[in-house]
């Protein structure tokens, strides 16, 4: 399971999105994630299924390696789900004792399975298609503004791009150790959920020593390499808006204001 996690990877090819300048990339982000909030029936569903498929098509990464990212939150919705179904109330529709399912708990819980669904697919799109240092970039650049009240805007792009290309690594560090303690005889997919659960704690410290560890390679490479803060630094290449980024922003803003009149005056 720890190698369907998508999220944090980059996956190198050819396309549109891949060469879009990563101000943009996020800027459509931040933009979908708020229409995901915004889905209320199928109209608005559709309309932003066709805009995710869009963007993944033009991405040029499979769909079969997007959806393979689900696997990893699979647990989440499932018990999003049943916290739903069993606890919202409503019209019953049958009844086990104290256990009430009602048609108002399944809309809601597929609605909310739908949300998180295309929240992992969309944001995986962002780090699929833009390397951690254009994902750096386009932080710093993008929120220069708050420079003006002091906030540090370069140590916070730096933080979650270390964390975002942290997340493979981790995950295939984790893969190594319960690959190796397999090899000595650990079990860990036999057994009731909790016995499985307690079959990881053996894993957690390996993993939070690796962990360390990498921490520390990295800042001794920062330090040899005179790393000083941001304060000063040029770019090798400054990111400059083309006419296809601009066309990008153009296409966002009339999707994102298509979806909101749809949803305020045809819901």
């Amino acid at each position: 399971m720890l190698r369907e996690i998508t999220l944090g990877q980059y996956y190198q090819t050819e396309s549109v999105l891949h060469r879009l300048d990563p101000r943009v990339k996020l800027l459509g982000s931040v933009v979908y994630m708020i229409c995901v909030f915004l889905l209320k029936d199928l109209t608005t569903f559709g309309l932003l299924t066709l805009y995710l498929f869009t963007v993944i098509k033009l991405s040029k990464v499979p769909v079969s390696f997007m959806v393979r990212g689900l696997k990893s939150i699979a647990f989440l919705m499932m018990f999003t789900a049943a916290f739903n179904i069993f606890l919202t109330e409503g019209d019953v529709i049958f009844s086990v004792g104290v256990i009430h399912v009602t048609w108002q708990g399944l809309r809601l819980a597929l609605r909310i399975v739908i949300r998180l669904t295309y929240l992992v697919m969309g944001t995986s799109v962002l780090t699929l298609t833009t390397t951690p240092n254009q994902l750096t970039d386009g932080l710093e650049t993008g929120l220069g503004f708050l420079k003006h009240i002091r906030v540090p805007v370069h140590e916070l792009a730096m933080m979650m791009s270390i964390a975002l290309r942290f997340i493979p690594i981790l995950t295939e560090e984790a893969d190594r150790i319960m690959k190796a303690q397999a090899a000595r005889g650990a079990c860990f997919d036999e057994g009731r959920f909790i016995e499985r659960a307690k079959a990881l704690i053996p894993v957690l410290v390996p993993l939070f020593v690796a962990a360390f560890k990498c921490a520390g390679d990295l800042a001794l490479a920062m330090e040899a390499r005179c790393y000083s803060g941001g304060e000063g630094r040029t770019k090798m290449y400054p990111l400059v808006y083309t006419k296809t980024d601009k066309m990008a922003i153009f296409i966002i803003v009339i999707c994102a204001a298509v979806l909101v009149a749809v949803r305020i005056f045809l819901v």
